[in-house]
């Protein structure tokens, strides 16, 4: 009898999960459908469609945000410096892959799939960032993005992550492209990529200060979709090391990507413990008023 009731108990914790979590679940189904058409049309089933999967999950979180500020009519919780960041981010690895071969995915996805998806993600970051400028303005809590606010002008602050990251890479960089300055554009791509969430961290820090740390549920799937891409992409280049040799033979521009992704798992993950917390129970994403941003 009271295993019975535990079988039954188990049903309904089930039945109640899943009646909870059917948005979530149908939104991440859908991407998981989307990934698969993508991988059986338009990859040779190659290791480093890795990296082509990375850049189709960080497109389908600047989608999600579009949609939100689409539909919602308001730009409330999101950070235009981290949005302003990310759009160098793929301006930068585009004037490398566009013009070169070396840091693209080795299957067919590389011949202009990659390519065409980082280009989405560079038009949907635009809009986004159009629409917290133009038409939402009046929704942009700009009290809260101050991230870097210190001696230069208040929407400028993503210069302190910008400035560092670019001269990490005039001195660190690989040479797959064999050319200074495509190798040089796709490094700053990858450091920035690394620290750029920061200000939007930094925005949630202070919102759940002051009202409370409850994140909007679109929000949330973006910046997780943003963060947990990079796994894959260092799932990629942890088996791929030696291609980031620099052409003297130096591995310390390999080591410094590495560390760089690592780090950017590491930023992310007190808020991934928090989103799959909230996904678990079908319950909107809060984080708590002490929020760090970091672990």
């Amino acid at each position: 009898m009271n295993q019975n009731f535990k079988v039954e108990d188990a049903k309904e914790l089930i039945k109640s999960t899943l009646k909870s979590n059917n948005k979530n679940i149908a939104l991440w189904g859908d991407f998981m459908t989307a990934s698969l058409i993508v991988y059986f049309l338009f990859s040779s089933g190659d290791f480093s469609f890795l990296l082509t999967y990375a850049s189709f999950m960080r497109c389908f979180g600047f989608a999600l945000l579009n949609y939100k500020m689409l539909t919602g009519k308001t730009a409330k919780g999101v950070s235009v410096k981290t949005l302003e960041l990310y759009g160098v981010v793929f301006l930068c690895r585009l004037m490398s892959i566009l013009r070169h071969q070396g840091y693209l995915p080795f299957d067919k996805t590389g011949d202009w799939f990659y390519h065409f998806v980082e280009i989405i993600s560079l038009a949907s970051v635009c809009l986004a960032v159009y629409l917290i400028f133009v038409p939402l303005v009046s929704t942009y809590d700009e009290k809260y993005d101050k991230f870097g606010n210190l001696h230069v002008p208040d929407r400028l602050g993503g210069l302190y992550l910008l400035g560092p990251c670019v001269l990490m890479a005039i001195i660190f960089h690989p040479s797959l492209n064999n050319e200074w300055f495509s190798d040089i554009c796709w490094t700053i791509s990858m450091y920035l990529e690394s620290v750029a969430m920061l200000p939007q961290l930094y925005m949630f820090q202070k919102q759940a200060t002051d009202e409370g740390g409850v994140v909007e549920t679109l929000t949330s799937h973006m910046v997780f979709a943003l963060g947990f891409s990079r796994v894959f992409e260092f799932m990629f280049w942890v088996t791929s090391f030696k291609e980031l040799l620099h052409y003297s033979g130096s591995r310390m521009a390999g080591y410094i990507v590495l560390l760089a992704q690592i780090g950017h798992i590491g930023i992310m993950a007190d808020f991934f413990y928090y989103y799959f917390k909230s996904v678990s129970m079908g319950a909107p994403m809060e984080l708590p008023t002490t929020y760090s941003g970091v672990v």
